[in-house]
């Protein structure tokens, strides 16, 4: 009747339910990304709690889960399987969680700073440099894709993209993206302070701006945010179709924010019941996916391991874009703006700009941060779309 005797049978659910309470640990009393961290963490517990049968099954050609019908998966398997497969195996939540980021994402500073959004297309170096290193060590070349997105620090596109290419390792994927997300307010330091000087961060912005006043202002900046989104998504179907379904949500979320009294209905159910519906599914079947048969492999570290390494690329590479450009360009920038490039919006901004003002407590730089971040987030989701394409099928 008790579950001891599992217990025994299977030591390594011991250590599964350790990663579960020092996840919950990091998203409760810590506050690392509490919002997904902690339905994932208590998702873990359900799935390794002996005999609870909440685990994620995994499809085989033996258990032919796929073939069965909804009724069927949650009869047979039970009512997490039925979350996964119906909401999560079929790509439906992650493009939705998009969606309620649009719609709480300002386009603004970004369209003031368009030549700051370059910034945040070099930042995804970080993907592709560990999809070959991954290739290097053993794994194949749709895992390698699904690990190196893990650098565009982006939660919901972590998820699709593996969905898509490498399911099996959706767990160990999905907790190093958001733990590393969680994790910015270290991440981003370290690497700032072994690729710039201290000169480079007192760079201010707003003075290079006084000095080097922008010739094309944006004169009615409420009609630009409505047309971008609409053009933006236009461009991206006609150039990168399978991105579509995370870049479109997204877009489609800003719009309906930025149109204002008349959609506002439509952006406060995107912004929040949608959304944290969503989240709440999205973090407890990813957690129920961490069984201890599929999680305590080592592949598993190797993807903790190559997470870290995408992240500390992805913004090295957005500070060395920085730097080059100052070399030839008379308006300096400042290199945190480059150190933003990937997404995690809008942490990762706001750590640029706790930094910035350490080195000079007037060099206020969040709007320009914000610029790079913004176009990370859109970045990461073409790249996504770019690997799913060549590798989808």
């Amino acid at each position: 009747m008790t579950a001891f005797s599992n217990i025994i049978a299977k030591p390594g659910t011991l250590v599964m339910l350790l990663i579960g309470f020092i996840l919950l640990f990091l998203g409760i009393k810590k506050q690392f990304e509490p919002l997904l961290l902690i339905p994932i963490a208590f998702g873990v517990l359900l799935a390794n709690f002996p005999g609870g049968e909440m685990g994620v099954v995994p499809s085989t050609e033996e258990n032919g889960i796929m073939h069965k019908t909804l009724i069927e998966i949650a009869k047979d398997h039970g009512i997490m399987n039925l979350i996964y497969y119906s909401l999560i195996k079929t790509g439906f939540l992650p493009p939705i969680i998009f969606m309620g980021v649009g719609a709480l994402t300002d386009f603004g500073p970004m369209l003031r700073n368009l030549r700051l959004a370059l910034f945040g297309a070099a930042a995804q170096i970080g993907i592709f440099s560990v999809l070959f290193g991954a290739l290097a060590v053993g794994f194949s070349l749709k895992e390698a894709a699904a690990l190196g997105i893990i650098g565009g620090a982006d939660g919901p596109t972590a998820i699709f993209t593996t969905i898509k290419l490498a399911p099996h390792l959706l767990g160990p994927i999905a907790i190093a993206a958001y733990s590393y997300m969680a994790l910015v307010p270290v991440i981003i330091p370290l690497v700032v302070k072994y690729t710039t000087t201290k000169s480079e961060l007192k760079i201010n912005m707003k003075l290079q701006d006084k000095l080097f006043p922008s010739k094309t202002p944006i004169k009615n900046i409420k009609t630009v945010k409505i047309i971008f989104p609409i053009m933006l998504g236009v461009l991206v179907a006609l150039l990168v179709p399978s991105s579509v379904p995370l870049v479109g949500m997204l877009l489609f979320g800003n719009l309906i924010k930025e149109v204002g009294s008349s959609t506002e209905r439509l952006h406060d159910a995107a912004s929040g019941p949608i959304m944290n519906t969503a989240t709440i599914f999205l973090g407890l079947s990813v957690g129920a996916t961490m069984t201890a048969e599929s999680f305590l492999e080592t592949k598993t570290i190797l993807i903790i391991v190559g997470g870290f390494v995408a992240f500390a690329i992805s913004i090295a590479g957005g500070v060395s874009a920085v730097k080059i450009y100052n070399i030839f360009a008379k308006k300096k920038i400042n290199p945190l703006i480059g150190a933003t490039g990937l997404s995690a919006v809008p942490m990762a901004s706001r750590v640029a700009n706790e930094i910035a003002l350490k080195h000079d407590p007037k060099n206020h730089i969040l709007q320009y941060a914000m610029a790079s971040n913004i176009a990370g987030v859109i970045g990461s989701a073409v790249a996504a779309g770019v690997l799913i394409t060549f590798l989808g099928n």
